[in-house]
């Protein structure tokens, strides 16, 4: 039985490029606020990757059935490509065709190509702002774009905002679904994710705010039900490679990139295997602001990662200590506490909550030379640009590596009044500012990383304006970062 209205009303989608592959994705949903709208059927979806936009040189075609118990997502791990080059990809079942999509192939293991840029972003709240940033990053002719955590939000609709949520808060697979389904309806999300390949890491609100691990915010007795319908749920919209009988309550997100000899991404995963956070209010889970005299933050075996990632993580930058190693992970890594009455105010979700984990990674870094380390974060809502220690409180030790975290997408932040008292107190962050949302765009060659901090006007205006708000720059063997 064919599908009576148009199905692809969630775009296309392209991720996870490796050097003769790419993952490409849809999902058939004519009514895509309403579960998608195909009910129970399993329907035939043929797909074509070109060397062309007009498809007079298709490389790769075959078809695939959408299934009920995937949402009807489309995941296709397109195999044999030419290594470094850009491809275009269709979808079509029935009479009805899909956007076309455009994605490139890594470069080849052994190639040296000379240069890479790519964007990073976080935080895309719905009801408080459109997406408008995203057409500024289409238009930096990226060749990958990254996304770091808070793709959704959990939340109830409330009516006092831009626009507003389907539902109250989500918590079944179906309400995960039709949530991801709405943020993919604004235009300028579906044009970036059907331009460019995506990497993509998540951090709490794809879930539930603040959780860790198998522990929820509040406690709940069937928090682990709502997580993996969770991760189900993001998992089928995302255009990510995963094995058909994945585990959704168990699923392995940390991934591996090279972008041939120049760099390699590693894309981490800083919520499933976390220790819940230090020293919560009584009765509760999650974050909070502690003074540092919690005796949980520094108990040994605490981890951000777990053993088997953190081990992971490990063998990838060793292996590699030459080239970039760009860490894409969610939440900041810089110390960003704060002193009151002559005691530091730690916020326990952040690497700050986890500050043995945070040195014994520093100290590794140092250890084994890897001197072209930059961290990519998010979470923050504000452009953090940091210098990353073994020990903050030295003010004149040398840096091991570098960190940007990003501002959110439309997200709201903290005054600026207080990011001005941490960077008073912190002398290794260089620059904070959450006035402004955006993204951040990064140049890389084997000489220099550098980065542009890309500011939009208002997230409340679906064309904003975009300047850049400041520069920095990294070279490769020499840690640290400067304003250039």
């Amino acid at each position: 039985m064919s599908i009576s209205r148009y199905p692809f009303t969630l775009g296309v989608a392209s991720g996870a490029p490796l050097p003769t592959a790419v993952v490409i994705w849809t999902r058939l949903a004519p009514r895509p606020l309403d579960g998608g709208g195909v009910g129970n059927r399993v329907v035939p979806v043929e797909w074509e990757v070109a060397a062309d936009e007009g498809f007079r040189r298709i490389v790769r075609r075959g078809r695939v059935d959408a299934v009920p118990q995937r949402a009807h997502s489309v995941h296709v791990d397109v195999r044999r490509l030419e290594a470094g080059r850009w491809y275009f990809y269709r979808f079509r079942t029935g009479d009805w065709a899909s956007p076309t999509g455009r994605t490139r192939t890594a470069p080849a293991a052994g190639a040296d190509p000379g240069q890479l840029r790519y964007a990073f972003a976080s935080c895309q709240h719905f009801e408080v702002g459109y997406f408008g940033a995203y057409r500024h990053a289409l238009a930096e002719d990226v060749d990958l774009m990254l996304f770091l955590g808070d793709y959704l939000y959990e939340g109830g609709a409330r009516p006092d905002r831009v626009r507003q949520h389907i539902g109250d808060e989500v918590t079944t697979l179906a309400e995960y679904r039709n949530r991801h389904a709405q943020y993919k309806t604004d235009p300028d999300l579906q044009r970036l994710h059907a331009s460019v390949p995506w990497l993509v890491t998540w951090d709490d609100h794809e879930v539930d705010n603040d959780y860790a691990d198998g522990q929820s915010e509040w406690l709940g007795p069937h928090f682990l039900r709502r997580r993996a319908a969770a991760y189900q749920a993001y998992f089928e919209h995302m255009p990510l490679r995963a094995p058909a009988n994945v585990d959704f309550a168990h699923p392995r997100l940390y991934r591996r990139f090279d972008w041939g000899r120049l760099a390699r991404f590693h894309v981490l995963d800083g919520r499933q295997y976390r220790t819940p956070q230090a020293c919560p209010p009584p009765g509760r889970g999650g974050a909070a602001v502690v003074d540092e005299g919690c005796p949980e933050l520094v108990e040994p075996g605490r981890t951000m990662l777990g053993n088997s990632q953190i081990r992971w993580l490990r063998a990838g930058l060793a292996a590699a200590p030459g080239r970039w190693n760009l860490v894409a992970q969610a939440t900041q890594m810089a110390r960003a506490s704060v002193v009151v009455d002559g005691r530091r105010r730690v916020w326990t979700d952040a690497w700050d909550g986890y500050p043995v984990p945070r040195r014994a990674l520093m100290r590794f870094l140092r250890d084994n030379d890897v001197r072209s380390c930059v961290v990519l974060s998010g979470d923050t809502h504000v452009n953090f640009v940091a210098d990353l220690k073994v020990d903050f409180e030295d003010h004149g030790a040398e840096p091991v590596a570098a960190e940007l975290c990003g501002t959110s997408v439309t997200s709201p932040s903290r005054p600026q009044s207080a990011v001005d008292t941490i960077l008073r107190d912190n002398p290794h962050i260089k620059h904070g500012d959450s006035r402004r949302r955006g993204y951040i765009v990064v140049d890389v060659t084997p000489q220099r990383s550098t980065a542009r901090l890309r500011v939009t006007d208002d997230p409340t205006d679906p064309a904003p304006g975009v300047e850049t708000q400041a520069t920095f720059a990294i070279d490769a063997g020499r840690p640290g970062v400067q304003r250039i």
